[in-house]
């Protein structure tokens, strides 16, 4: 047989990229728009967050930040540093404010004591602060009652 008696019409024909490019394009579209009907809130948003805020700024929360005395620590000869110096305030409604200041011999012997018990190496580490921060919290709730402290804010955090 010789490429003369080969007929043509038995290979299969090549398809174009048309239908590639066309497919692709609508991905891109369906992609595109539903990355802006969730960025934008219109699917799974907040509907009170759609609605427009009339009259300007809402009001604060009606809280009071009480200070905590500043604590100084002694830190082991292992470590680096000699001092921590910490000093923070106390998120408090304003409801409950004079009831935590009864208390705050309490909140300071509670954070002394958390802080001398931490780890050398948790004290020194920058990622630990947050969960430092939470440790504290908790303690202080509890001492304080659940409802009285809203949050610990820290305001120094030294080590020298």
């Amino acid at each position: 047989m010789t490429q003369a008696d080969t007929p043509t019409e038995d290979l299969p024909k090549k398809k174009g990229k048309l239908p590639l490019l066309i497919g692709l394009a609508g991905a891109l579209a369906l992609g595109g728009g539903g990355f802006y009907v969730t960025y934008s809130g219109l699917l799974l948003g907040d509907p009170g967050a759609q609605s427009p805020v009339s009259g300007g700024a809402t009001a604060l929360p009606d809280i009071v930040f009480v200070p905590v005395d500043p604590i100084i620590i002694s830190l082991g000869p292992q470590s680096r540093s000699r001092h921590l110096r910490f000093a923070s305030q106390l998120e408090v409604s304003a409801a409950h404010v004079a009831e935590v200041q009864l208390l705050l011999p309490r909140v300071a012997d509670v954070l002394n004591s958390y802080l001398r018990a931490v780890e050398l190496v948790q004290l020194e580490d920058p990622a630990a602060l947050m969960r430092l921060k939470a440790q504290m919290l908790r303690r202080v709730q509890i001492v304080t009652g659940q409802d009285r402290v809203r949050d610990l804010l820290i305001s120094e955090f030294v080590l020298n």
